[in-house]
């Protein structure tokens, strides 16, 4: 019988986040800001994360049947009672919900807080500074998103209990979703820089490039969405 792997008790992907992210800040230092301008920007990444945070519950609520199972009973003693520190690596979730559903997530996040503190330029893969430094940065957001949504107030612990029951409870979210949503904002990034841009040069059929930003950039038009754009928008150019 195959055993399950145990992770050490620190979520490996908040390490990485940091490791990514603290070396990038070095390299390259941020244009200044005032304090009132730094508050509103924090105000408006959390007030963001926020819209994405309660996008993604409700989907857990309209499609889950467990989720909504659980909504019943005292909020606050089930909370608790699903508060634990994993053990193990995996926590019952699929696949597919695990090593994709989560990264998606997780680099929408990490678009909420570069859009935010990143100018239009910074957005464009490449190989400056100033790109690796915003996308470390980025995975870092990733990470403290991560955390919240698996334990924090609105949480899947608090809005569905999960992890109150040993089968529920694992380190693979905590490291999948800042660590792989690092690297699929990159790729997301490649793929608006080369294949998408593509597409519209050579297609000007509006609904098929509507549906290319929308499939081959799902983290960015959930991004878009929390911020109040349509799914497909753009900041540098638009869809016709």
């Amino acid at each position: 019988m195959l055993r399950r792997r145990v992770c050490p008790p620190i979520p490996a992907g908040l390490l990485l986040a940091l490791a990514l992210a603290v070396p990038a800040a070095a390299q390259a230092p941020d244009v200044p800001v005032s304090p009132a301008a730094a508050r509103a920007g924090w105000q408006t990444a959390l007030g963001h994360s926020f819209s994405l945070l309660a996008l993604e519950h409700g989907i857990r609520v309209s499609f889950q049947d467990k989720t909504r199972r659980e909504l019943g009973g005292p909020f606050w003693d089930d909370y608790l009672r699903s508060l634990h520190i994993p053990t193990d690596w995996e926590d019952g979730d699929s696949w597919l919900v695990n090593y994709i559903g989560h990264p998606i997530h997780g680099a929408a996040a990490g678009y909420l807080w570069r859009d935010t503190y990143g100018d239009v330029s910074s957005r464009h893969l490449g190989l400056s500074k100033q790109y690796w430094a915003r996308l470390g940065k980025s995975a870092a957001w990733i990470a403290v998103y991560s955390v919240q949504f698996e334990f924090g107030p609105l949480s899947e612990a608090s809005i569905g209990n999960v992890g109150r029951s040993d089968d529920t409870r694992g380190w693979v979210d905590h490291a999948v979703t800042p660590a792989v949503g690092f690297g699929l904002m990159a790729a997301e990034d490649a793929i608006d820089k080369y294949l998408l841009t593509f597409i519209e040069r050579h297609i000007r059929f509006l609904p098929i490039r509507i549906a290319a930003r929308i499939i081959f950039n799902p983290s960015r038009s959930m991004a878009n969405l929390a911020q109040g754009h349509l799914p497909w928008y753009r900041a540098d150019r638009g869809i016709r």
